[in-house]
C-alpha cells in the first residue's frame, strides 16, 4: 500500500517478529529494477539500522523500539539510492554518492548524532557499500569505492586517509577485502571499454566549441558527439537539462590492491588491472585462488586468477536472454548464481564454470543469497526461503 517498513523475521520458522513503518515524506524517480527499500539493513549485537532513499535513516533495538531516525536527502541519482549503512564499531556509516552533493556520513549509533559529514567532490552517481579494513594499531578504516577513486576513511573521526585512482566514473559493486588485498571492478558505458572511450575536450574548450547559447553551459542540442548524446541523461546528473564542469566527467575495471598507507598510494599499490567482460552490478567473488565476474546480462561468467589477474574461462552458465543484479556468493564448496528471472545455478568452486545444479523460482530476484549456519537464504519479489538440512 505505498508504505515502506523493516520488518524482523524469526530465523526458526519464518515468522514476522515485529514490522515498523518508516515516514515517506517525497516520491524518488527510480530506475525500474530499484525501489525505494533498496538499501540492506545493518546490524550488530545491540542496534539495527536502516536507510530508505526517500526518507532517510532509523535505528532499532532488536525488540523493535525505535531508537532514532536522521531525515537525510532530497537525492539526485539517475537510478535512484542503492547503497546500504555499515557499522564500525558504534559508529554508523552511510556513503550518499549522488548527482550534486556526494559525502558519507558518520552517525552515533545509539544517539542518531552525526560524528561527521565529509564531502565527496569527485563521487557522482554510486551504489558502492564500504567494507571494514583494521590496520594494525590505528582506528579501524572503511574502504569506499565511488568516481575515479577507492577511498579509504578514519571510521572514527571521518578523515581521509589513503585513496587509490583508476576507477570507472560510477561505481555499484561492493569490494572484496581478503587479509591485506581488496579486489574491486567497475564499469561504465559501453562506450568507455579500453580502446573504445570517448575523447572529450576539457570544459572550458567544450564551452568554447559548443556552447550557443552562451550560458556556458552544455545542453543535449549543443553537443557534437552523438555517442555523448546517447548517455545524457546519466550524464545530467541533476536533470536540469545542462551539463555543467562537474559533469563534464564520463572506463570499465577490474583490480587488485594493496591496502593502507597514506595519501595517493596508485603508484605503490595497484597489483594488476583486468579489463575485458567486466560486470557493472555483480560484486566480486574471491575462492580458491579464483576472482569471478558475473556478467549483467547473457548468463556468462568470466573467472582469472585472483593473485596476478591472468585469464582463466568464460562460459555461459545461465540463460542466454536473463540478467544479474546479485552476486555470485560462495560456500560448502559451491558457488551459488541468481539471475533476475530467478534461476539458482550451482558450480562447483574452482572447478570448470560447468552447472552441476539449478532450480527455477518462477519470480524476479534482486538480492543476492545470504549464507549463515549452514542455510541459505534466498529472497525472491514475493517470498523468503531458507534452505538447509532439516532434522
Amino acid at each position: 500500500d505505498e508504505k515502506i517498513y523493516t520488518y524482523a523475521i524469526d530465523r526458526r520458522d519464518g515468522a514476522t517478529v515485529w514490522r515498523k513503518q518508516a515516514p515517506r515524506p517525497r516520491r524518488t524517480e527510480f530506475h525500474g529494477k530499484n525501489g525505494p527499500a533498496a538499501a540492506s539493513a545493518a546490524v550488530d549485537a545491540d542496534t539495527v539500522v536502516v536507510f530508505f532513499d526517500e526518507y532517510g535513516m532509523l535505528a532499532y533495538d532488536h525488540a523493535g523500539e525505535e531508537r532514532w531516525r536522521l531525515p537525510l536527502g532530497p537525492f539526485f541519482n539517475i537510478y535512484g539510492m542503492g547503497a546500504s549503512p555499515i557499522l564500525v564499531g558504534d559508529t554508523v556509516v552511510l556513503p550518499c554518492d549522488d548527482g550534486k552533493a556526494s559525502y558519507v556520513l558518520g552517525v552515533d549509533k545509539m544517539t542518531g548524532n552525526v560524528r561527521y559529514k565529509v564531502d565527496r567532490p569527485n563521487a557522482v552517481s554510486g551504489h558502492c557499500t564500504p567494507v571494514v579494513y583494521q590496520p594494525k594499531d590505528q582506528n579501524p578504516q572503511f574502504i569506499l569505492p565511488g568516481s575515479f577513486l577507492l577511498d579509504s576513511y578514519d571510521a572514527k573521526t571521518g578523515e581521509r586517509v589513503w585513496w587509490i585512482r583508476g576507477l570507472p566514473s560510477e561505481m555499484k559493486s561492493v569490494p572484496v577485502l581478503l587479509g591485506d588485498t581488496l579486489w574491486i571492478h567497475g564499469f561504465g558505458s559501453p562506450q568507455n571499454n579500453k580502446g573504445r572511450q570517448i575523447e572529450l575536450p576539457e570544459f572550458g574548450d567544450a564551452v568554447k566549441q559548443m556552447d550557443k547559447d552562451g550560458d556556458k553551459l552544455i545542453n543535449k542540442e549543443e553537443l557534437t558527439d552523438r555517442r555523448v548524446g546517447r548517455y545524457y541523461q546519466f550524464l545530467d546528473l541533476d536533470q536540469n537539462g545542462t551539463l555543467d564542469a562537474d559533469e563534464w566527467r564520463l572506463c570499465r575495471a577490474a583490480m587488485a590492491v594493496r591496502v593502507g598507507g597514506e595519501g595517493d598510494m596508485t603508484d605503490k599499490s595497484v597489483l594488476w588491472q583486468y579489463y575485458r567482460s567486466i560486470p557493472q552490478l555483480p560484486s566480486p567473488l574471491i575462492t580458491n585462488g579464483i576472482y569471478y565476474l558475473l556478467g549483467d546480462q547473457g548468463g556468462l561468467m568470466s573467472t582469472i586468477r585472483a593473485d596476478n589477474g591472468e585469464f582463466v574461462e568464460k562460459a555461459r552458465v545461465g540463460e542466454a536472454g536473463d540478467a544479474y543484479f546479485t552476486s555470485p556468493v560462495c560456500g560448502d564448496g559451491k558457488v551459488y548464481l541468481l539471475s533476475e528471472n530467478g534461476l539458482l545455478t550451482v558450480l562447483a568452486a574452482g572447478k570448470e564454470l560447468k552447472p552441476i545444479h539449478s532450480a527455477q523460482f518462477g519470480e524476479p530476484c534482486f538480492a543476492t543469497p545470504a549464507l549463515v549456519d549452514d542455510k541459505i537464504w534466498l529472497r525472491t519479489f514475493g517470498h523468503l526461503y531458507c534452505f538447509g538440512e532439516t532434522k
